[in-house]
């Protein structure tokens, strides 16, 4: 049995920036050749494996078929047997995959634009993604079970400039609605931003609905908050879920009690603390979502049309004057933060949580391996969805949909 990390320093292979797909070929062809998908990658695996090794001389497939099966030693490796299939769309860096393979799922297609996110779901899933979704030839994509896709959000968020459809990357959700309607699938699991319900007066997502259902599905939505999942972060996030007979119940899901900052610090690990004058506010309130702001940094970052007292407070999303205590939870992680200053109050001290600290706050697993660029990291994890909830979610779509 053949290593995948022996293969990929023998064949010398890594994600390539602009490539035709083609480790994405070999790779899902690799993780599925024993269910019946593998034909899908065929053709293209071995066009790209002859390119790559003319050592191996791996034209044909019987040939490719003697280094399988693969040992995939990597964090998240693909479930030996699996109950369901889905698809990973607009995959980030697997925040998705991790939960639902952990509920034996099998992933058969994943899709992500952005390479450095590329690089770290392959670190992470031994398997490539597929580029530009709106590029792909849709016959490569295989039948499934579930399609999830947490499509891009900056077109809905009150942090972009919320153009929604009018802006090209708000139609991206009509590829996925192309791959629906050629493949059929089970179920349709979709994730967003909070302001998808308000965009454009409702009509932003009444127009999803509206294509969900003329697609034959029953279709239900909800606001869920990460906070109630057991992550100590306040990351509100609409949950749109289809099914060819029947409703989801939403009221099923488990909560699980709140945690605060303090429960998932890092130990006696190097912090950085803030060297620079700062405010710790004398009189502070625990808000109900349990976030505390506690303080800030004595920077004017605004000048024009700031109200009085909130000088030296930053914009909607980006946080990085604001100072909250350990003892609440934190706010949401933004993609746009890639410096990484998230500042709190901890034992006295204010300073920055680590890149790991930030990893747990949104329930990745202590094991995963991070993007070796650091802004990289922060803007990932940033732009992914939290663990836990897409687990506790995928858990109540196999028990009432499956």
């Amino acid at each position: 049995m053949v290593k995948y990390s022996t293969l990929k320093k023998k064949l010398k292979i890594e994600v390539e920036r602009g490539a035709d797909n083609g480790l994405a070929h070999l790779t899902h062809y690799f993780q599925n050749h024993q269910n019946g998908v593998s034909q899908h990658y065929s053709k293209s695996a071995i066009e790209y494996l002859s390119h790559r090794s003319e050592e191996l001389h791996l034209v044909k497939e019987p040939q490719m078929q003697q280094l399988l099966p693969i040992k995939f030693d990597v964090p998240f490796p693909p479930p030996a047997e699996y109950d369901f299939t889905f698809l990973d769309l607009f995959a980030g860096i697997g925040g998705f995959r991790i939960p639902m393979q952990e509920l034996k799922g099998k992933c058969v297609f994943t899709s992500e634009f952005n390479y450095q996110a590329q690089r770290t779901y392959e670190y992470n899933f031994g398997e490539a993604p597929f580029g530009d979704i709106t590029a792909l030839d849709l016959d490569i994509v295989p039948k499934h079970d579930v399609l999830t896709a947490g499509f891009p959000c900056q077109p809905f968020s009150i942090s972009g400039k919320m153009k929604g459809f009018e802006d090209t990357r708000g139609t991206l959700i009509y590829n996925v609605f192309q791959i629906i309607e050629k493949r059929q699938p089970k179920v349709v699991f979709l994730e967003n931003v909070k302001h998808l319900i308000h965009h454009d007066k409702g009509n932003t997502l009444k127009t999803i609905i509206k294509d969900l259902e003329e697609l034959d599905y029953k279709v239900s939505w909800k606001l869920l908050n990460a906070a109630d999942f057991g992550v100590p972060q306040n990351r509100e996030r609409i949950i749109i879920l289809g099914h060819k007979d029947k409703k989801f119940d939403f009221t099923k899901l488990k909560t699980k009690p709140k945690l605060i900052i303090k429960d998932i610090l890092d130990k006696n690990v190097k912090f950085e603390y803030l060297d620079e004058p700062y405010t710790i506010l004398p009189d502070y309130r625990v808000q109900e979502s349990g976030l505390i702001f506690i303080g800030h940094r004595n920077k004017s970052i605004r000048k024009a049309g700031v109200r009085p007292g909130t000088e030296h407070l930053s914009r909607v999303h980006k946080q990085p004057n604001r100072i909250y205590s350990s003892e609440g939870i934190h706010p949401a992680l933004p993609s746009q933060e890639s410096s990484g200053r998230f500042w709190i109050l901890d034992e006295g001290k204010v300073r920055k949580l680590t890149i790991n600290e930030c990893y747990k706050i949104m329930g990745f697993p202590e094991n995963f391996i991070k993007n070796t660029s650091l802004g990289d990291s922060y803007r990932q994890i940033g732009n992914s969805v939290c663990v836990p909830m897409i687990k506790e979610i995928t858990e109540q779509i196999k028990a009432q949909l499956l």
